[in-house]
Parts: structure tokens; sequence; C-alpha cells
């Protein structure tokens, strides 16, 4: 039987641009079309553009132009954004196109002819922003809780679609079907409103006060609300009712939404379905808000993230594995540009850059430039984790937890790097009869980089695609999950090359005028000159870190034990801007022939060479090449 996968984004009010909440959703959705396409699922995106409604007319008006026109300009934005951000959608969707207009104004039909949509009169508390009418008991405050304004009180006739009459039939589908809405905190939220009787639905706006929108079918004196009109486009962009795409995948439907849009999709959209003789969706994934300053990001709030700027200023694949890494799904998450810049430097640059750097590096140079031969004999650190790892991915997907994917990712990347100090190339290297033994080591890390290229493809494509070109890898598109399964699928032969850094290091600088800027100190003067005799009296080397950790009692110190031609200990004051995890395996410069200290107890026999004039604290100095453990600094 064919394997299928349908997953939809929220069509976005064009009211305002995109911004980081959007893109978000969007790249959550293309992550999860990405990884269905590489397990083997024939898949169908959708995504688009809802364009109805007050808030649409009204900030036409204010811009002086059609709401079309409006329409347009704001939709193009969107349909423009996506493929910056290597978004892979299949159909773009418009609420103003044609064919959604037929489709609403079927199911409109449909849904009165068979008595369940009324005529009669209604009044409330309405927010604009939101387009919907809410109950005394929903507003905090007297005030609209996500736009924080107090709503109008309006009274209109208008036509009620019978929500209540389902409101039973919703429960017991919610309760035999757990995972019909996920998390399950959004499950129970939704339950909740259902403990209390379901009023019916109002599902039209007099033309008389709201001109813009889907006419109603039985009455041209009426619009369609907002709602009952963007809901539909998730059967429209199928086909319904009689398109291939409707009937392959409907029954597999997934939605995709933040958390303040729960209520229409989690009740008015299950229902206006059931009226309409279609069977509900399958699962309603929902997510947490991305804020600012401890407020969800709005344009009403001025707060707004914009995804261009962080793509153009860090790069692509670094703006999406920081949304899925930093972002629990469903809980909400605190966005920081240093923070941002603090999880780039230290998964992508140091783990995932360092690590296709070196093995590229030394399979250039050990190994002539392409996949040595390897026994036939799998290395079973690197093999084993690879197989477990593959199967945590597999499952993190279907729980939607996909920071917990990126990190059994890089619990394969940080074995792989450990597997580097552990086995010391370098050293081996020195040795002709130890090319075969070599030659397994760099196989075993060549291998673990194909396996690492594919589970980070629905995340990082752009990078993804570089690592398989590094090594030799022909038809990067035709690369999915069920190759690397099977250890061993790197073909010996094939030609290596070293390509530019995938992550080269960010040195965070806050945006002038902000309020953490100080003003930059002068450099500090130069120390009297010395001759080049007294230079020569320092001996600086490359040394290899083996081990690393915190001296006790110290919140400054780590203890490190380091190769340079000879182990030896120093201690080093950095322990405040690097993990002894992110130090370990690498290439630092140390004064070998100072004279030994004691410090906090433990003899300290040389000193490693920084900086500490960096907006991010103290960088040690480091090599853009593998260079030879031991060798002198000149």
């Amino acid at each position: 039987m064919e394997k299928t996968f349908y997953i939809t984004t929220p069509i976005y009010y064009v009211n305002a641009s995109p911004h980081i909440g959007h893109a978000y959703t969007t790249i959550v959705a293309d992550v999860l079309a990405r990884y269905h396409r590489l397990s083997g699922h024939r898949t169908f995106f959708l995504t688009g553009t809802d364009e109805h409604g007050d808030k649409i007319a009204e900030a036409a008006e204010k811009n002086g132009i059609s709401p079309k026109a409006y329409a347009d300009r704001i939709s193009s934005q969107f349909r423009n954004l996506w493929p910056e951000l290597s978004v892979s959608n299949d159909y773009f969707i418009r609420t103003t196109d044609a064919n959604h207009i037929a489709t609403v104004q079927a199911i409109l039909s449909k849904v009165y002819e068979a008595g369940d949509i009324y005529f009669g009169h209604y009044e409330g508390f309405y927010c604009v922003g939101c387009e919907r009418f809410y109950t005394e008991k929903e507003l905090i405050d007297g005030k609209c809780p996500d736009h924080q304004m107090e709503p109008e009180f309006r009274k209109e006739s208008n036509y009620f679609f019978k929500m209540s009459k389902y409101q039973d039939w919703l429960i017991s589908h919610i309760k035999a079907n757990p995972d019909f809405i996920r998390p399950e905190r959004y499950r129970n939220e939704v339950l909740a409103f259902l403990r209390e009787p379901l009023e019916d639905l109002c599902i039209s706006r007099p033309k008389s006060r709201l001109a813009w929108g889907i006419s109603l079918p039985f009455d041209a004196n009426y619009v369609t609300y907002v709602w009952f009109d963007a809901l539909i486009n998730y059967i429209t962009g199928l086909g319904y009712p009689d398109g291939e795409n409707f009937h392959t995948f409907w029954p597999v439907a997934q939605h995709l939404i933040a958390k303040d849009i729960l209520k229409p999709h989690g009740i008015y959209w299950p229902t206006m379905l059931k009226a309409a003789g279609i069977e509900p969706y399958r699962h309603l994934n929902v997510h947490g808000y991305w804020n600012v300053d401890q407020s969800k990001m709005s344009k009403s709030l001025g707060n707004v993230i914009r995804p261009l700027d962080l793509k153009d200023k860090y790069g692509l694949d670094a703006f999406r594995y920081y949304l899925l890494r930093e972002m629990v799904f469903g809980l909400d998450s605190s966005f920081s540009e240093e923070g941002f810049v603090q999880r780039v430097n230290a998964d992508l640059a140091n783990d995932l850059g360092n690590l296709v750097s070196r093995v590229t590096a030394m399979a250039v140079k050990y190994c002539k430039g392409s996949v040595p031969a390897a026994s036939s004999e799998a290395d079973t650190i690197l093999s084993s984790t690879a197989v477990r790892v593959i199967q945590e991915v597999e499952a993190s997907f279907r729980e939607l937890t996909f920071h917990k994917a990126l990190m059994s990712i890089w619990d394969l990347i940080n074995t792989a790097n450990r597997y580097i100090v552990e086995k010391e190339p370098w050293n081996l290297a020195k040795d002709p009869a130890n090319q075969g033994t070599l030659d397994d080591v760099i196989y075993s890390l060549l291998e673990t980089l194909r396996i690492v290229s594919v589970l980070i493809a629905p995340f990082m494509p752009g990078s993804s695609v570089k690592i398989m070109t590094s090594l030799g890898i022909a038809n990067p598109e035709l690369q999915n999950f069920d190759m690397i399964r099977t250890w061993g699928g790197l073909a010996a032969g094939q030609t290596l090359e070293r390509g530019e850094a995938l992550f080269p290091r960010i040195d965070y600088k806050p945006d002038e005028g902000a309020a953490e800027i100080k003003a930059t100190p002068p450099p500090p003067p130069i120390k009297p000159e010395v001759s080049y005799e007294d230079f020569e009296k320092i001996d600086l080397r490359v040394a290899r870190i083996l081990e690393a950790e915190a001296v006790p009692k110290s919140a400054k110190l780590l203890k490190l034990k380091i190769d340079i031609g000879e182990e030896r200990t120093i201690i080093a004051g950095v322990a405040k801007d690097y993990t002894p995890d992110q130090l370990v395996g690498k290439s630092i410069v140390i004064v070998a022939n100072l004279k030994p200290a004691k410090l906090m107890g433990i003899e300290s026999r040389g000193m490693l060479l920084a900086t500490d004039a960096t907006a991010g604290g103290i960088t040690v100095l480091a090599f853009d090449r593998e260079p030879i453990t031991g060798s002198k600094v000149r």
C-alpha cells in the first residue's frame, strides 16, 4: 500500500508582512514534508494566504488601495518568501482564487440545504483583530486576550451554523482518538471548552458593513464569515470533491497551527466537516508562541522579528536549525539574537562544521583525496550509534519532538568528534604500517558524515547537499532514509572535495543603539619592542586538547590534558566561555616553555593563547586548517 502524507500550514492573514512566527510554522511543515519524502511517502504540502474580512478592508483603506490590490501585495510577500527559506510547498492557495470561492459556496449550499444553517439575531463583544465574537468569560479584564484591546459591542442579524448540534459527536471523537489534537495539553484545552454548552457559530457579515468577502450562495446581501471561508482551503487545495489528490491525501491530513487559532481548528472545522459529510482530519498539531521581551510576537505590539533579516545576516540553514532546535514543539519559546548566535556557534560551527572540516581534511591528506577501502568489519562504536540515532530520529518525527531529533543527531556528531580524539589518525599516519587501520578510521568517519548528511536534510537541506558533495556523492537528491540503514554505503574510490567552512564562527555584535551596547574600548597600547632573539625564546606549539574538566571550586578554570608530542596538563581560565565538551579535540596554541605554576593546587605546564576582545567573551586561538600536533608556531 502506498504511504502518503499531507501537511498544511494555516493560511496566513494578509493584514501584515511575514514575521518569524509565520516562518517557524512553515519551516516546521517543510521539515515534516522533507522527512516524509525521504522516508518514501508520497507527500503533499499546502500553504497560502487568507485574504477576506474586516482587517483586510481596514488595512487597504489605510493604504488608499482596494482590498484586492492590498491582498495581492501582501500575499506576494509570503509567496516570494518561502523559496528564500527553502520551503518546498506543492501548492500555494489564496482565498481569492476562483476555485476556492466555488468550493466555499458549494460547502455552504450543502450545509444550508441539510438544514444546519439558519437566520437569526446576535449581539456580543466583537474583536476586529480576531474577527470573532467573544463571551464575557473569554475576555481578560474586559479585553481581548490576544490583542489587549476592548472589543466592540455589536448587534446584528446574521446566518448561523448549528455548531451546537455536533458538540456531543466532537467530544466522543476526541476521546476516541487521543492524538486527534496534539500535544495533549491542547486536546485537554478543547475538551475543557466543550464542557460548556457550545453556541452556534455566526457565519456571515452583512454587506452593508463589510463587502469584502465571499457572497453567501443563498443570500447575496451577506458575505461569508472569514473562518468559514478560510478553513475550507484545506480541501480546496486538494481538489474537493472529485480531485485525485483529495481522495489520496485527505484521509491522512495533518494541520499545523499556532495555539492562538486552536478554537477555530479544534471546534469550528471538525464540526463544519461533519455537517458537510466529510471525514475529519487525522491530526491537529499545535505549537506555542515565539516571545520577544516576554510578549507574543505581533505587529500590534511592535516586536516583530523579520525572517529575512536573520537569514541574510546569519545564513539560511543556521536560521532553520535554530528555530527547530530552540523551540520545544507545543511550548512557548523566547527569541534572543545573542542566544541565536551562541546556539549556532556551539552546535553548527564547533560541532558539525568542525567535524566536516577535520574529517575531509584528514581524508584528503591521508587517503590521497578519495574514500579509502575499509575492512569488511564495521566500526562498532560509530555504526551502532548511527543505528540507534536513526531510530530515535524517526520516533521524534512521529512525536513531533524536533528538538529531540536534533539532539540525537548531535549525539552521533559528538561521538564522531570523540572518536577522532581516541583514534588519533594523525599519529597513525606517522607509520606506514598503520595504513590499513588509518583507512578504517577515516572510512568510518566519512561514512558517519554520509549518514549525518541525510539525517540533517529535512532541517538544513543546503548543508546536507554540501556535505554529500564533499563526499563525492553524485546525486544528493536521490539519497533517502533507506540508504542509511545499512553501514557501508559510501563507495571506495569516490573523489573527496574540501569545500569552504559550513558554518564560520559568528562574532556577535548587537545593533548600534541597543540598550546593552557599550562603547568599544580603544585597543591596548603596544608593549615595548623586543628583539627577535628575545621572541625566539618563547616556544609556541600546536596542542591537541585530549581531555577537559572543570576545576573544583572554581567558576573560571578548566583543567586541560593536552598533547604536544608529549602529554601535559595546563590550567586555563575559559570556563565561562567554553564547556569541556566544546574544547575536546580542538587544536590550540600554547606557550610550551613557560615556567610551571600551581593554580588551585594543580600544576600547569604551559599557557593557552586567547583573546577576550570579542563580543562573545574569550575566544581561544585556533586554526582554519588541520595542523600537526606539536609543531611550532612562528
